[in-house]
């Protein structure tokens, strides 16, 4: 979850974006070391574990989703840190060797992030601290040293796999339920940084066979909904009084002081969400298998970096379709409503 898989984080291809309006050109630059849009596929990891526990989202995940968002950009600034001489010669462009923004403030910045991403995490309890530091050390260790490695893709994917985890833990304060769809997106996340350490060189079609063979997998898995996963009224697999039981606050309220999610009759809740499920399981399949597709035929440089940036993109509805298949309609609903913004933001600030 931290920054780019081999050269870019979790990138797409290096194309120049228009800048964001009248925004000065300061702003622009941290924008782009940031790859603000990136932050999209974010807070879906820790909406999904707290769906695949059973239990409705509370202000612990909140604290959750805004620690992973700390620790997420902390690895983008420090990517850079580490790849300044590389960028100098493959991607002049970025802002640190272009000299819009000083390593040392790329590093401190990268500091001050993870620091208060810890701090969050800290805040919505112990065993979230617990989660969410390993996470910020695999995130460190990759940047560092372990993208230019064999481990460099298993790096990646467990960090993503315990960004879902930290979400699950504090909600409930235990994980355990939340392992098969931590494992679920790890395993993308590992085919997509796989295919990304040739995509600017491009030339072998085997890691994007590879990550459409595990895209077909996945779409397997997630057509098939776990027998413990019942839709109930608060829109989780959980009924109310053991998802408030569980996570140890209070759930977050609707406008009207009810519980977010009140049901529907139960056989048209099931039905919408059974129809929903396979509708975000089938648009995940769609975003991720098609660019591989492609790649596998002509595995050019352009090609290769298109499916890794729908790799990228295909997270959120891979989150949603996680939430959707764990009982939680509301979560996935919220959780894919931001790809679009993810889209509009990705056509105006580089996430390369």
């Amino acid at each position: 979850m931290s920054g780019r898989p081999h050269q870019t984080p979790l990138g797409s291809d290096p194309v120049s974006h228009r800048p964001l309006g009248n925004t000065p050109s300061r702003l622009q630059a941290w924008a782009e070391l940031l790859r603000l849009p990136a932050l999209f596929t974010v807070p879906g990891d820790a909406l999904a574990g707290a769906a695949a526990t059973g239990a409705r989202p509370t202000p612990r995940t909140l604290l959750a989703i805004c620690s992973s968002l700390c620790l997420y950009e902390a690895g983008m600034a420090l990517n850079d840190w580490a790849d300044r001489a590389e960028d100098a010669v493959e991607r002049p462009h970025r802002p640190l060797p272009s000299g819009r923004v000083r390593p040392g403030a790329a590093l401190a910045a990268a500091g001050a992030l993870t620091a208060a991403g810890l701090a969050l995490a800290a805040r919505a309890g112990r065993p979230a601290l617990t989660v969410a530091a390993p996470l910020a050390a695999t995130v460190w260790a990759y940047d560092l040293t372990l993208k230019r490695t064999a481990a460099g893709p298993l790096a990646m994917a467990t960090a993503r796999g315990l960004d879902l985890l930290l979400g699950a833990t504090a909600t409930t304060g235990s994980p355990r339920r939340a392992l098969p769809s931590a494992l679920a997106l790890s395993t993308h996340t590992l085919a997509v940084t796989a295919v990304s350490r040739r995509e600017t060189q491009g030339g072998s079609s085997s890691a994007p066979l590879a990550a459409l063979a595990v895209t077909g997998v996945l779409t397997g898995t997630l057509s098939r909904r776990p027998a413990h996963a019942p839709v109930s009224s608060n829109g989780a697999g959980t009924p109310p009084a053991r998802a408030n039981t569980a996570a140890g606050t209070a759930p977050i309220r609707g406008a009207r002081g009810t519980a977010a999610g009140t049901a529907p009759p139960p056989g048209a809740r099931g039905t919408a969400s059974h129809t929903l499920h396979a509708a975000l399981t089938a648009v995940y399949a769609a975003t991720a298998a098609r660019p591989l597709f492609h790649a596998v035929l002509n595995p050019s440089p352009p090609l290769t970096q298109r499916a890794v940036g729908a790799g990228i993109r295909a997270m959120i509805p891979l989150q949603a379709a996680l939430a959707a298949r764990s009982g939680a309609a509301t979560t996935a609903v919220l959780t894919a409503a931001l790809a679009p913004a993810a889209r509009k933001f990705a056509r105006r600030v580089s996430v390369t």
